[in-house]
């Protein structure tokens, strides 16, 4: 089951804390990380799960073990160029950090929708709904994210197009 949660004001000072914690512990291998996703929009409805977007020059010096002590583990989920680490308290997962190589950062879809979001407060309405009717109707996992392709493909392809870029698919196949 899919949990979408109101905005919570918190999300934020999770993100900060988290950001610190994390660039302690990657020893200068990271140059930039921001807070993207949902719970980076003021008043999106979220899953609660705070979505970070780390740069790192050289993904090769990012090591699997290197957020261990913060309750990060790596996971191949499929995408390449990228690496991913999960957090979870117990089962639930409570934290994303992507981290991402120079080539694939300043035009980052992930990056690049969560400005729109923030920039364009109705259009992060719209996108908030959609998700609470598929949650409410009990999609799950894939179905769920699949639900919610045509209005992120429209908003992703309006975000890039207002910054000079050429539509792009949203999901890595």
């Amino acid at each position: 089951m899919v949990i979408v949660s109101p905005y919570n004001p918190a999300w934020p000072a999770l993100f900060a804390a988290a950001r610190t914690e994390i660039l302690t512990a990657a020893g200068g291998r990271l140059t930039e990380i921001e807070h993207i996703g949902s719970t980076s929009v003021p008043g999106l409805a979220a899953k609660p799960i705070i979505d970070i977007a780390a740069l790192a020059p050289d993904l090769d010096a990012v090591p699997p073990e290197l957020f261990d002590g913060l309750g990060y583990r790596a996971e191949d989920f499929g995408a390449p160029g990228r690496l991913l680490f999960v957090r979870r308290d117990g089962d639930v997962r409570t934290h994303h950090l992507h981290i991402f190589p120079p080539g694939n950062w300043t035009h980052n879809k992930e990056r690049v929708m969560a400005a729109h979001l923030r920039k364009y407060p109705e259009e992060a309405r719209r996108y908030g709904e959609l998700k609470q009717r598929l949650a409410a109707s009990g999609m799950t996992g894939d179905a769920y994210t699949r639900a919610k392709t045509a209005l992120i493909q429209e908003l992703s392809d309006a975000a890039r197009a207002e910054r000079g870029l050429p539509p792009a698919p949203v999901w890595e196949e």
